[in-house]
């Protein structure tokens, strides 16, 4: 196996790996992944790094570059749509300072930065461009 190639294999394990990890914690009471925040997407999300992980070992390099942009998307949209729903889930409360309170009261912990990586690492194994003699 190349390098290169490792790389992204590495990339889409990573995120495979980062759908289990912690990603928000509300009121310090218990974690939530990816499954707890959205379970279809996060089945769409893991697909999509078994597809990656083919694609490695089929040696289809598009099929890689593809499926990394794609889960860079689906994993920056799932972050926005975190973000607005942390930000948006006490508006209905009148007062803004206890609103403002209990939405600091939801953490985002370290999955994110597992989920986020996963998708830039195996994009960057994907970018070199194989030699003529690596078969």
């Amino acid at each position: 196996m190349r390098l290169p190639s490792f790389i992204s294999f590495i990339g889409f394990v990573l995120l495979m790996a980062g759908t289990w990890c912690p990603l928000l914690r509300p009121f310090h009471l218990f974690n939530m992944d990816v499954y707890d925040l959205n379970r279809p997407y996060g089945m769409v999300i893991l697909l999509i790094s078994v597809i990656g992980i083919l694609g490695v070992i089929l040696n289809r390099i598009k099929l890689v570059r593809l499926t990394g942009w794609i889960s860079l998307i689906l994993v920056l949209l799932l972050f926005v749509a975190a973000f607005m729903k942390v930000h948006t889930s006490f508006s209905f409360i009148p007062f803004k300072s206890f609103a403002g309170f209990l939405a600091s009261q939801i953490k985002f912990k370290w999955g994110w930065y597992l989920l986020f990586a996963g998708p830039v690492v195996s994009l960057a194994g994907s970018m070199f461009k194989p030699s003529k003699y690596s078969r």
